[in-house]
């Protein structure tokens, strides 16, 4: 059967802007915006303010990451129905998909209700917790991304 390598192609390119963006959100802009005493002479954000541009930060990349999930399920049903049946894959994209819509739909909604009550319901054990776990689940997106993205390049050489 012949597929159109653009599809595939689209797919990969998806996952890799993705999984980048995941690094680049956690790993460059959090610490940034979170330490802006260090590049501002003046005045710096606090703590929560900080939190909240962060929190419309990553508001507007779950419209992205709801993208990426239909993308991922759509993708793997096809290739699940056409044959492509991998155990690697299937686990990955689960996790992917899983942990996508868990950032999403979960954790960044509860942040940001959390931030819009103010200063003190950040400071909760609560907030802490969610906090943590959204960080722990962004983690777990981009091991999943990683290994979703090497196993169907793996596959896509092997045909």
């Amino acid at each position: 059967m012949k597929r159109n390598i653009f599809i595939d192609f689209a797919y990969l390119v998806t996952l890799a802007a993705t999984l980048g963006a995941v690094v680049v959100l956690g790993a460059i802009a959090a610490p940034v915006i979170f330490h802006t005493e260090t590049l501002l002479n003046s005045a710096a954000l606090d703590s929560f303010n900080a939190g909240i541009v962060m929190g419309e930060i990553f508001h507007r990349f779950s419209y992205w990451i709801y993208f990426l999930a239909f993308f991922i399920a759509v993708y793997e049903m096809v290739m699940y129905k056409n044959g492509q049946r991998d155990a690697i894959i299937f686990g990955s994209s689960a996790t992917a998909l899983f942990s996508a819509l868990m950032f999403s739909a979960v954790y960044s909604p509860k942040i940001i209700s959390m931030q819009r009550l103010g200063e003190e319901a950040t400071q909760s054990d609560t907030f802490r917790n969610i906090h943590f776990a959204s960080e722990l689940d962004f983690k777990i997106l981009a091991t999943a991304l990683l290994i979703l993205f090497i196993r169907r390049l793996m596959l896509l050489k092997l045909r």
